[in-house]
C-alpha cells in the first residue's frame, strides 16, 4: 500500500468527537470519566493507523472502536495485586503474600478502615500512642516488659541497632552474616544503622570465648541472628542464648536477638523442627527480640520488638521509628491475630496454623474428590504422596507429609501457564514432568473452584 492509499484510509477513520457523541460511549464516560475515555479512543485510533500502515485488517464500525476503547480502559485499571489460589504447598509463600489473614483479622481491618483511635486516648480525650494497641497483647503472650511494632522485621532490626548501637561496635558470629530474600543482608543493615560490626568465630563454629575476646570499651551489644531461613549442618556449633546473655550482662551490654520467624507456638508439637519461642528467648535473658508478624505468627506484615522497657523506649523515641511505624490496618490485623493466641484459638482460626495442623487423611480425601470430578479429562490424573513446606524464611528444610494431585501425559508448563491465566489464577508446582497441586495451602471454598479451572486448562492445552 502506497502513502496516498494509506493517507486516504486514515482520513476515513472516525474522529474522537464523533465517537464520544455515540450512545455506546456514554457508559464509558460515566465509569471512567471523559479524559480517560478520550485517551482510550485516541489509543485505539492510533493502533488502527498502525494497522493500516502495515496493511493489516482494521476496525470498520464505530461501535467496534468504542468496544476496543472499553477493553483498553479495563486493562488500564485492572489491579495488579490479585488474589490467587496457592496450590504450591508452601504455606508462608513470600511471593504470594506470605501469611493469609484470619477472618477475625480481616474483620478488624474493615472495622479500622474508617476513623478510629489510632493515636487518640478516649479516656483522656487527647492524643495517644499507636504503639499501645498491640503492646498489652504482646506482653501477655511473650512475658515481655515492653513491645513496639513497626512495618516489618528488617525495619525492626534496623531500628533496634540504630537506637541502641549507633556509633559503636556490635559483636556477631560470622555464621550469622547471611542474606535472606529480597537481598536483605545482615551486614548491610548493621552498616546502615551506624554501628560497626565485629565478626567473631568461623562460618560453622563460634565459641563463647570468641565473643568474650571481642568485647571492648566501645562494644554496644551482642547480636544473634537466628537461622530462620538457612541451616548449617555437620561440624558446627554456637553458644546458647542463655550463655550469651550471661556474658553480655557481665559486661553490662545487652543481648539482641533477630529471631525472624516469630513463633508463639511449639512447632515440634506439629511434627516440625523445634523453633525458638519468643517467650523462651526472653526467659533466656535476651534483652530485645525482633521478629516478624507475617511468618509463623500468621498475621500481617509487621516487625515486632519485645524486651526491656528502657531499651524498647529508646527504640520508640528514635527518629527512625516514625519512618517505619505501622498503619492502622496493620495494627488492627495484628491485634486480632494476637487475640487468637491469647484465647487459645490460633490453630483453629489462623490460616497458617490451620494448614500446618491439617490431617493427612483430610488432604487425601480432598485429592480423591478432585480425581472423581476430573475422571473424564484427557490427562493422567493421580493421587501421589508428597510434602508441603512452611516457607517464608521459617523452619528451613522442614517438611510436612501431604497428598498431591498429579496431572501427567500433558505439558506441565502449558498447564501451569493456563492456570496462571485463569480467574482466579492458580499457582501450582512442577516436578518430574508433572503438574502437582497440594490441597494443604488452599483457603476454605477454593477447593470447589479447582476442578472447573483445571478442566478448562487441560482442554486449552489439548486444543
Amino acid at each position: 500500500m502506497n502513502n496516498q492509499e494509506t493517507q486516504a484510509l486514515w482520513r476515513q477513520l472516525p474522529g474522537v468527537d464523533r465517537l464520544l457523541s455515540l450512545p455506546a460511549s456514554t457508559p464509558l464516560i460515566a465509569q471512567y470519566g471523559r479524559d480517560l475515555t478520550v485517551e482510550a479512543l485516541r489509543a485505539v485510533l492510533d493502533e488502527q493507523r498502525r494497522h493500516i500502515h502495515d496493511g493489516r485488517l482494521r476496525l470498520t464500525e464505530p461501535d467496534e472502536y468504542i468496544a476496543a476503547a472499553a477493553g483498553w480502559l479495563a486493562a488500564l485499571i485492572a489491579p495488579t495485586l490479585r488474589p490467587v489460589i496457592n496450590a504450591t504447598g508452601v504455606i508462608i509463600h513470600t511471593n504470594l503474600g506470605r501469611a493469609p489473614l484470619s477472618q477475625a483479622a480481616l474483620d478488624a481491618v474493615q472495622a479500622a478502615a474508617g476513623y478510629n483511635t489510632l493515636e487518640y486516648d478516649l479516656e483522656a480525650g487527647s492524643r495517644g500512642s499507636r504503639f499501645a494497641h498491640a503492646e498489652h497483647l504482646l506482653q501477655r503472650l511473650t512475658g515481655s516488659a515492653a513491645a513496639c511494632v513497626v512495618n516489618n522485621n528488617a525495619a525492626a532490626v534496623l531500628l533496634m541497632l540504630s537506637a541502641l548501637c549507633c556509633g559503636r561496635e556490635v559483636v556477631i558470629s560470622r555464621g550469622q552474616l547471611v542474606e535472606i530474600g529480597g537481598g536483605f543482608r545482615v551486614p548491610d543493615v548493621m552498616a546502615q544503622s551506624g554501628c560497626r560490626l565485629v565478626e567473631v568465630g568461623t562460618t560453622n563454629r563460634t565459641h563463647l570465648h570468641d565473643y568474650e575476646a571481642a568485647i571492648g570499651a566501645n562494644t554496644a551489644a551482642i547480636l544473634v541472628a537466628h537461622h530462620s531461613n538457612y541451616k548449617i549442618i555437620g561440624f558446627s556449633g554456637e553458644p546458647a542464648l542463655a550463655e550469651l546473655a550471661e556474658l553480655a550482662h557481665g559486661h553490662n551490654i545487652p543481648l539482641l536477638f533477630d529471631q525472624g520467624s516469630g513463633a508463639l507456638l511449639d512447632t515440634a508439637a506439629y511434627g516440625l523442627d523445634a523453633e525458638p519461642l519468643v517467650s523462651d528467648s526472653l526467659a533466656a535473658g535476651v534483652d530485645v527480640v525482633a521478629f516478624s508478624g507475617d511468618k509463623l505468627l500468621g498475621g500481617p506484615q509487621a516487625g515486632i520488638l519485645c524486651g526491656r522497657t528502657d531499651l524498647v523506649a529508646l527504640c520508640r523515641q528514635h527518629p527512625l521509628a516514625r519512618a517505619v511505624r505501622p498503619d492502622k490496618l496493620c495494627l488492627a490485623a495484628l491485634s486480632a491475630t494476637l487475640t487468637a493466641y491469647l484465647t487459645g484459638r490460633a490453630t483453629r482460626d489462623i490460616p497458617v496454623w490451620r494448614m500446618i495442623n491439617r490431617p493427612l487423611a483430610a488432604l487425601a480425601a480432598q485429592v480423591e474428590a478432585w480425581m472423581a470430578a476430573l475422571a473424564d479429562v484427557d490427562a493422567v490424573v493421580e493421587s501421589v504422596p508428597g510434602f508441603s513446606t512452611v516457607g517464608g524464611g521459617s523452619l528451613p528444610g522442614a517438611q510436612l507429609p501431604s497428598q498431591l494431585l498429579s496431572i501427567g501425559d500433558i505439558s506441565p508448563h502449558c498447564l501451569a501457564m493456563r492456570l496462571r491465566r485463569s480467574d482466579p489464577p492458580v499457582i501450582a508446582r512442577i516436578a518430574s514432568d508433572r503438574l502437582l497441586l497440594d490441597p494443604r495451602t488452599l483457603l476454605p471454598g477454593q477447593e470447589t473452584l479447582l476442578p472447573a479451572i483445571l478442566r478448562a486448562a487441560i482442554a486449552a492445552c489439548r486444543g
